[in-house]
């Protein structure tokens, strides 16, 4: 896949709402703690404790029971923590995997824990968002795991953050992957890339040019907040996980009336669950079919 060029900005114009009831939803319960402590990562080797455990599973199982009377759906998992060591977290993907207003359930993840269970799911609907961290788990283990889920015919995509020295990594794991998974790579937080480091990344990411550098995003068409929204342990809808403005409550239903076409009201957008929902950048129609699983259509 060669180097996408990046789009000029441009600026939201009104438009009416949209007639499809299709809803996205990035979901976010109270589950913090992760079995990593990747030190680029401000959350990782957090312990959540019984009861917070306990909590975080009530959480899920009140959005499941949720989902399976909702119309149409996509979510897209996305714990401060590891989500697949916890049963509850992969129980849930593979029940809503199977239910027929569910059009793609995905969850971010270290694939620290097996991947035998995903055989239990509908692989047409499950998807794994996968991040290798160098030095938190041996190569070949994190490698094997990627291939056994290429075997299984789950959909999956693999990263790595740009950080210097997981260059030699990601070039490795880009040569070893199956040549139809894609490897994206982030931008490492605050890191500013010469020219020539960015050359190194984009060739083994094309699309990295999009996570390089923070987009303008003040008063630009974004999807988050009509089609696209961020939902807490306790229901509170949000627009996205990056606007504290709260549209409602997922459960009492009030969050429908506040869906609708809106502009970003903040100056920069830098995360790819951000982002990929900005209407300028087009990436709807590169990432077709894989927006959750972040997973290009020429991939």
């Amino acid at each position: 896949m060669p180097a996408v060029p990046l789009p000029d900005p441009v600026v939201a114009r009104p438009r009416p709402a949209r007639s499809d009831e299709h809803l996205t939803i990035l979901y976010r319960g109270p589950l913090a703690s992760c079995d990593y402590d990747c030190p680029y990562c401000p959350f990782a080797k957090r312990r959540d404790s019984v009861e917070q455990l306990r909590a975080d599973r009530a959480s899920l199982e009140r959005f499941t029971a949720w989902v399976s009377g909702a119309p149409s759906v996509s979510v897209l998992f996305t714990p401060w923590g590891e989500g697949l060591v916890r049963s509850w977290y992969r129980r849930a993907l593979v029940e809503l995997s199977h239910l027929p207003n569910v059009r793609r359930v995905a969850i971010q993840t270290n694939l620290s824990y097996r991947t035998s269970w995903t055989s239990d799911a509908d692989p047409a609907k499950l998807a794994l968002w996968a991040t290798y961290h160098p030095g938190q788990v041996p190569y070949e283990r994190f490698l094997g795991k990627a291939r056994d889920l290429a075997e299984r015919g789950i959909r999956y995509s693999v990263g790595v953050v740009g950080q210097p020295e997981h260059l030699a990594d990601a070039l490795r794991l880009r040569a070893d992957l199956p040549e139809h998974v894609y490897l994206w790579v982030n931008a490492a937080e605050g890191r500013s890339y010469t020219d020539a480091e960015a050359a190194e990344w984009t060739a083994i990411d094309p699309l990295f040019g999009y996570s390089r550098d923070p987009h303008p995003s003040r008063g630009r068409a974004c999807r988050t907040g009509e089609s696209v929204v961020s939902v807490d342990g306790d229901g509170t809808v949000r627009r996205c996980h990056f606007v504290p403005d709260v549209l409602g409550n997922l459960y009492d239903g009030t969050f429908r009336a506040a869906l609708g076409p809106r502009p970003c009201p903040l100056d920069v957008c830098d995360c790819h669950i951000g982002y990929v929902h900005l209407e300028p950048l087009g990436l709807y129609d590169v990432f077709a079919g894989g927006i959750l699983e972040r997973i290009p259509k020429l991939a």
